[in-house]
């Protein structure tokens, strides 16, 4: 299965949408999987739009990211923040992949009117913004999260560091600061 399953206001994630058209085996895989992310601390806790996957260590766990946001700013009903944030998203779990050791967690959550994503690896080199030259293939990632996010920023764990973003739930309430 591709999309984690949370419960959100009793209702289910829009990754896996729960009718009379789902199997027995995808509600048991999924029954097993939300165990196992409570079990963690993982996943979504009631009453808080907050959710966590862990990552493969794979390229092609970038389109994934991107659904899974996509499906979950729509639960939320964020869907004006979709496309800036599912581009963020996608921009930190890539860089994270290509400079960064695993193992990768993303998580998305909202507080006091912003949208926080951040990705967490075992990586502690500090980050760097680049400014790439008009024929450069790479290199514009945490520039374009500096023009289009509101605040940004690295922080250092035990485990390694936490890259992160902060969007307005609303687009209206932009106010741009500084990155840390």
């Amino acid at each position: 299965m591709d999309a984690t399953v949370t419960q959100q206001a009793g209702s289910w994630d829009a990754a896996m949408p729960w009718n009379g058209d789902t199997s027995l085996w995808d509600r048991l895989k999924a029954g097993v999987q939300r165990l196992g992310e409570l079990a963690t601390g993982s996943g979504q806790m009631a009453g808080e739009p907050l959710a966590s996957w862990w990552l493969s260590p794979s390229m092609s766990t970038v389109p994934r990211v991107r659904r899974l946001t996509r499906a979950r700013l729509a639960a939320w009903g964020l869907d004006e923040q979709v496309e800036v944030a599912e581009l963020l998203v996608s921009e930190i779990v890539t860089n994270a992949l290509r400079h960064a050791p695993g193992p990768y967690r993303l998580t998305l959550s909202v507080t006091d009117g912003l949208l926080r994503g951040e990705v967490e690896d075992a990586g502690n080199a500090p980050l760097h913004v680049h400014h790439a030259r008009p024929g450069d293939e790479q290199g514009r990632g945490l520039y374009m999260i500096d023009l289009l996010a509101c605040c940004w920023g690295s922080e250092s764990t035990p485990e390694g560091k936490t890259v992160w973003f902060e969007l307005p739930t609303r687009p209206d309430d932009v106010s741009h600061r500084p990155h840390r």
